[in-house]
């Protein structure tokens, strides 16, 4: 191995930065997220910002079925934490994720009371929080930073791109300004902070994916997720895709493989990479180009093609320095 490679050692023999292992060492355990959804909505779909919602999105293509706003929180806590002991026996801890649409969006009462609830279940330290970054201020990320002394608190925003052209084009409704400025908020007060990205956007190219590496170095997040874009049935991004393909860069399995490894080579290697992939249910796409390959697999293909190719997360970001 180079000198690189070894100055940035990662844990249990990886070549890139594990959210896994943070939690490992940090905590001294795997702390597996219950998936919840508590009826929020999302202000580009109830007429603040916009109506339709982003042009990908159908929230019920992205949670399992334990997890419906039509049931209690800690019947979803229970179920959930059933549904992840047949993968994980191991687990004794558990965080609430409130993933469904944007779980800062409502009066500080309301979440205060909900993230409260979610913390009182015997098995859960802490709490996972998706939001959009249109949707927090002042007070409420004052009451995060105080739950955070206590309990586990992680703000995950979905970014999604580091481009305004994309972001208008998606129907995001908020600028890459927005989301910086409320990571910097978020981050200033001692929170963990997690982002996430969709690779393959309409009117994206490679390079240009792999140039906004630079700008997500620049912020102060501790985590990040990637995931493909995914065409869900009955989005509007699919019928955009059906009327200009030529927009999209789609990827087969081997091309996103060595495209992942070309942005973690250009990730500063501090970054936790949660996810590289997402997984969507077959009945929701119309084509599953890559098979109905499991998450655990891909992970393990992205090891061998690091290793294959002799590199690491963060290696040309230490070549500059």
């Amino acid at each position: 191995m180079s000198e690189g490679f070894e100055k940035y050692c990662f844990p249990d023999g990886k070549r890139y930065n594990s959210f896994v292992g943070y939690f490992k060492r940090k905590y001294g355990e795997r702390l597996q997220k219950i998936v919840l959804d508590v009826g929020f909505t999302c202000p580009n779909r109830d007429g603040k910002v916009g109506r339709g919602g982003c042009t990908y999105c159908d929230n019920a293509a992205f949670h399992p079925s334990y997890s419906t706003s039509g049931k209690s929180l800690h019947q979803q806590l229970d179920e959930g934490i059933e549904f992840h002991k047949v993968r994980y026996r191991t687990t004794e801890h558990y965080l609430a994720y409130f993933q469904s649409f944007s779980n800062t969006y409502a009066p500080i009462e309301r979440l205060k009371a909900l993230y409260e609830e979610a913390l009182s279940h015997p098995s859960v330290v802490g709490i996972v929080i998706g939001t959009r970054p249109d949707c927090v201020d002042e007070e409420k990320l004052d009451y995060l930073a105080e739950l955070a002394k206590k309990h586990v608190v992680i703000v995950e925003y979905g970014i999604e791109s580091c481009y305004d052209s994309t972001l208008e084009r998606i129907n995001r409704g908020h600028d890459f300004e927005t989301a910086r400025r409320a990571i910097e908020m978020t981050a200033a007060r001692g929170i963990d902070v997690g982002a996430h990205f969709i690779l393959g956007l309409p009117g994206e190219s490679r390079q240009m994916m792999l140039d906004a590496c630079e700008l997500i170095n620049q912020l102060p997040i501790r985590s990040a997720k990637f995931h493909q874009l995914q065409i869900v049935k009955g989005t509007r991004m699919e019928k955009e895709y059906a009327e200009r393909p030529e927009d999209f860069e789609r990827f087969t399995l081997d091309e996103y493989l060595d495209f992942f490894v070309d942005m973690l080579e250009r990730l500063r290697p501090d970054l936790y990479i949660e996810r590289f992939v997402g997984e969507v249910p077959p009945r929701f796409v119309n084509e599953t180009p890559w098979g109905l390959i499991r998450n655990v697999e891909l992970l393990r293909l992205l090891d061998k093609r690091l290793e294959e190719r002799k590199t690491w997360h963060g290696r040309l970001v230490c070549q500059k320095k």
